[in-house]
Formats: structure tokens, sequence, C-alpha cells
């Protein structure tokens, strides 16, 4: 068995290997969760394969490269591994792992920021994409996520990304389900503004290329 503080080999593989994740209930998870605490390494491997693309799209909402979400990826897991002791059998799964891999999130970007700080004193947040791809008149997912501040782009991956509801949204980001609704509420009214300003942008290129 290996040390409580480290991830096997072959945990370690599956996390770097997830591709596409099997439907698995609430009440599974929990189930998988408890003979994780246990020490069982195939519920540890089922866990890892049906949520690391999740919490994959979760922690790549901001950051740039591939291979920083997968760092971020590995050090949630490592982390949920050192934490499981504090999963409470019969509570839901998904709040406590995403509480856990925000921490990591939030971590990271202080990180990055330290560095960015030290090495070319720059601006630490990635600049806004304006690109988009040829023959396109609407942005696409990332680029719609880059208008909107980090807490908003983060209710807004929860909710409709990893399609948490309110009350489990409010549970990972420590805050109220009215502040969550807030936000949501604020990220919407600014997305449609966007799709609107792109839409016309699009209508006035076409008409002038009539």
């Amino acid at each position: 068995m290996h040390r409580a503080s480290e991830l096997s080999n072959d945990e370690r593989m599956e996390i770097t290997g997830a591709q596409h994740a099997a439907a698995y209930s609430q009440q599974e998870l929990q189930d998988f969760m408890v003979r994780y605490q246990a020490a069982d390494p195939d519920a540890a491997r089922a866990l890892i394969r049906n949520l690391s693309p999740a919490l994959f799209r979760f922690l790549s909402s901001q950051v740039s490269t591939r291979n920083e979400a997968e760092d971020l990826l590995q050090e949630a897991w490592l982390r949920i591994h050192k934490a499981r002791h504090t999963y409470r059998p019969g509570e839901p799964v998904l709040p406590w792992l995403y509480a856990i891999a925000r921490h990591v999130r939030v971590d990271g970007y202080r990180r990055r920021q330290r560095i960015a700080q030290r090495e070319v004193a720059a601006e630490v947040l990635p600049e806004r994409r304006t690109s988009e791809p040829a023959g396109s008149q609407l942005p696409d997912f990332e680029v719609l996520m880059s208008y909107l501040p980090d807490n908003q782009r983060e209710v807004v991956t929860l909710l409709k990304v990893e399609g948490l509801s309110l009350e489990e949204v409010a549970r990972v980001t420590a805050s109220t389900v009215g502040s969550v609704k807030q936000k949501a509420h604020r990220a919407y009214k600014r997305l449609r503004e966007v799709l609107t300003q792109e839409q016309a942008a699009g209508n006035t290129a076409s008409g002038e290329s009539a």
C-alpha cells in the first residue's frame, strides 16, 4: 500500500489518461468515496476515471495551456487524496470535491501571479482573446467566458458546464445561494450583451461585403 500522502503510479496514469467519464449516480459516487477512504484502489481508480474530465474542464477555465491544467489536475487529486478522510459519508461528493479543486486553482493563480511579478512585472491575467475562427460570426465558449470577471466565470462554469445546482455551487464557492444567483444573473446579462454586439458586427460586415 502506498503512503497516505501519495498517489500510486497507476492512479497518476489514470489522471493523465482519463478522457471520458462513466455515468455514476450520486449514490455510487458516495459509495466509491467511502471505499476510497478505506484504501480500496479500485474505488480510487473509478473516481479518477469518472471525475477527472469534469475537474480538468473546471481547472482549465482560467489557465492558458493544457499542460498547466494537467499540472493543476494532478495537484487537485493529490490534495483530494490527502483530504479524503474529511469527506463525510452520505454527503454529496461533487461539492466537496470542487471546493478542493477551487483552492488548487486559486493557489495556482497566485503562484503564477508571483512568478509574473518577479520575472516580467506584467499583467497577471491573460489578455482577452479577440481573434475568432475564420468564418465564425459568434465567439466560442472560451472567448465568451473571457468577457466575464473571475467570480462570474466560475459560477457559470459550475452551473452550465459541470451541471451543479445553485446550492452545490454555493457550497463550492463558500457563498450564499442568493450571491450565486446574483453573479449568474449578471454574467448572463453580460453574455447577452456580448452576443448582441457580435451579431450586429457580423451583420454589418456581411452588408458591407455584399
